[in-house]
């Protein structure tokens, strides 16, 4: 196995330098100045930053990160992947748009970071994908490009990690796949040190296949408090053998081409099924969406009537940025800041156009006040609560009454066999973790939990194993569950 450990890290253009601050304390700069002092020779670690992320870094004094992460580079240990300068979600924009954002992102980094960055990958930001993204995107020299998983074929655990493929109507475009399981158990925290990485790999560390783990640089320290120092202990391991993207051919064919779905690394069967697959930034019933796309296409049409220079056109660049999509989603992500922040952005530069239309300057208006209107209302009407009500009691059901009685019972037995196990291995905290989780299970306090217990053990076990254990326990409960409610046997 070869394993890809690959970190995205992002903050928008207009982040308070005092967030920018916590985060480049708690996880940007313990993390690459960790890197820098990992002893194991066989370190790798590729690296998205966005080229607003360098920007602000260099400008409010954390260049030492900045000096870190280049002389990684430097030393072979980290490669660099190319990204939308401002976070834009790709798929939404005119090609020509998609460009610009890619170009301008790397002669932000070319610029800060110096000859080394040379970036053969690229990462669409929320690994938001479509045909015209891998277009422009194969056009402008990349090799590879950073998907989810369920890009594949609409599912998750059925990709076929031993061998690569191409893109159809590509120059042999990469796709790389995120596998979800491992990523999601680092990022919880259940994997907190190179044994457990081992260990829930279990037997796919001797298989002839590559690992890609992909995951925000920002949970390590900053959403997560001590985090980072885990993700220093997993890196210190020798297995699974770490990999840059780059070298993938040298250890995989080349063998057929392929067609992946549109889709995010926060997609899941149900939205592709759906066709709703990008509804966290463009949801056909959520009204300030469509307000949003509005004024943006408002603008990016004006713009081509009106040619932009700078500064008119370095607003653009900026205004062009995900983040008020994201937080207009109310399911759960809701901020009526960053929405009316986005839509002033767009709306100022249709201001800063030269002899701009008063009809236009309406338009460009109206479609701003119906944003924060809308927005407003939905605040105060009580909307967001009943969305966000909704969400968080989406799994307040108890397991025992979302399951069949042999499922549960199955469940209830591997993660006893998993305490067992961690007693075994003197991993008390994990057999505390699995004792609550059953206790939780049996008294239907399950619904109180952030991560269910159920979800802890899909992610420390490798699908295609928790079936085969399923499928065990249920058949030996089967034939040891009586006909009547009192059991007879002693």
């Amino acid at each position: 196995m070869y394993w890809i450990n690959f970190l995205h890290i992002y903050q928008p253009i207009s982040q308070t330098k005092e967030i920018l601050d916590a985060v480049t304390s708690q996880s940007y700069r313990p993390l690459f100045a960790g890197f820098l002092k990992i002893s194991n020779p066989n370190f790798k670690i590729n690296v998205n930053i966005n080229g607003c992320l360098s920007e602000l870094l260099w400008k409010h004094g954390h260049r030492d990160v900045i000096e870190n992460i280049k002389a990684l580079a430097e030393e072979g240990k980290l490669e660099f992947t190319g990204s939308a300068k401002y976070h834009c979600f790709l798929p939404y924009l005119p090609e020509k748009e998609i460009e610009r954002q890619i170009i301008l992102n790397h002669n932000t980094n070319k610029k800060i970071f110096g000859k080394i960055y040379q970036p053969k990958c690229f990462f669409p930001p929320e690994m938001a994908y479509s045909e015209k993204v891998a277009k422009v995107v194969s056009k402008l020299g990349y090799k590879f490009i950073l998907l989810d998983e369920i890009s594949y074929n609409g599912k998750t655990d059925s990709v076929p990690y031993n061998k690569l493929f191409s893109i159809k109507n590509t120059d042999d475009l990469i796709p790389v796949f995120r596998e979800r399981r491992v990523s999601n158990l680092m990022m919880s925290g259940i994997i907190r040190d190179k044994n457990d990485l081992v260990q829930a790999l279990n037997q796919e560390t001797k298989v002839d296949r590559y690992l890609f783990t992909g995951m925000d640089g920002e949970i390590f320290g900053h959403h997560r408090p001590g985090l980072e120092k885990s993700l220093l202990e997993i890196v210190e391991g020798q297995k699974p053998k770490q990999i840059f993207v780059s070298e993938l051919p040298q250890h995989f064919p080349l063998a057929e081409k392929t067609q992946p779905l549109e889709s995010t690394w926060a997609s899941c069967q149900d939205d592709i099924e759906k066709g709703v697959q990008f509804y966290s930034w463009k949801d056909p019933k959520n009204k300030v969406h469509q307000y949003q796309w509005q004024l943006l296409n408002f603008v990016l049409k004006l713009s081509k009537i009106h040619p932009l220079i700078s500064p008119a056109r370095k607003k653009l660049d900026k205004a062009l940025a995900s983040d008020q999509f994201y937080w207009a989603s109310g399911e759960p992500w809701w901020s009526v800041e960053m929405i009316e922040k986005g839509a002033w952005e767009l709306f100022e530069v249709v201001k800063s156009i030269p002899n701009i239309s008063e009809t236009n300057l309406k338009k460009a208006n109206r479609l701003y006040q119906q944003i924060i209107t809308t927005a407003f209302w939905w605040q105060r009407s009580g909307k967001i609560d009943r969305l966000a009500k909704k969400y968080k009691e989406g799994v307040k059901i108890p397991f025992i009454k979302r399951t069949d009685d042999n499922t549960y019972q199955a469940f209830l037995a591997i993660m006893r066999q998993r305490m067992k196990i961690a007693v075994e291995k003197d991993n008390f905290e994990k057999a505390i973790l699995w004792r609550e989780a059953i206790s939780k299970l049996e008294t239907k306090n399950d619904i109180y939990d952030a991560i269910h217990a159920v979800d802890l053990l899909r992610q420390e076990l490798a699908e295609a194993e928790l079936k085969k254990l399923l499928s065990e326990h249920k058949e030996a409960y089967r034939k040891l569950k009586p006909g009547q409610p009192e059991s007879r046997r002693a």
